[in-house]
């Protein structure tokens, strides 16, 4: 079943094509709207008016505030040293790891591709480039690319910002 009962899906939450995603575990705000190939695991929490791009892969500890644009192909990452077996060779569980969060403040726009590291916040109204790969804070109204993502410019949060 692509979208698990324990879903909780907000008023008016448009998924373009439901066979198309996976969703389990998460919180879907209202008027939100969910691109094909989305992957959004449990305690994944999505706000209200946003869009989020195709073969987008959110996971656990992931929020994202109102009115957030998520690319197309972007990937977060929760765990700052993923490994697949544990010290002793046995493969690793839920048990041996922890999630680090990472928040997305309203209104910001994450661009195609880009990588999103555990433990961020991504400020209100930023903007991140294409392909960036995202590795501290960027504060709000500023603009990054780039890997590792770095500022070009600030602009005030309430605006459009320039093309």
């Amino acid at each position: 079943m692509p979208i698990s009962d324990d879903v909780e899906l907000g008023e008016g939450v448009l998924i373009a094509h439901p066979e198309l995603v996976n969703l389990y575990g998460c919180q879907i705000g209202a008027g939100t709207k969910i691109g094909p190939f989305v992957e959004i695991q449990k305690n994944a929490a999505i706000g209200a008016s946003c869009k989020i791009g195709s073969h987008t892969f959110i996971c656990e500890g992931v929020t994202i505030e109102n009115e957030c644009f998520v690319g197309h192909h972007v990937c977060f990452i929760n765990d700052p040293y993923p490994r697949a077996v544990a010290a002793d060779g046995r493969l690793q569980t839920e048990a041996d790891w922890q999630v680090v969060p990472t928040r997305v403040c309203r209104g910001a726009s994450i661009g195609s591709g880009a990588v999103i590291l555990c433990g961020v916040t991504i400020g209100a109204g930023a903007l991140i480039g294409a392909g960036a790969v995202v590795t501290s804070d960027v504060p709000a109204g500023h603009v990054v690319a780039g890997v590792p993502a770095r500022v070009l410019y600030q602009f005030d949060s309430d605006a459009t910002p320039p093309r």
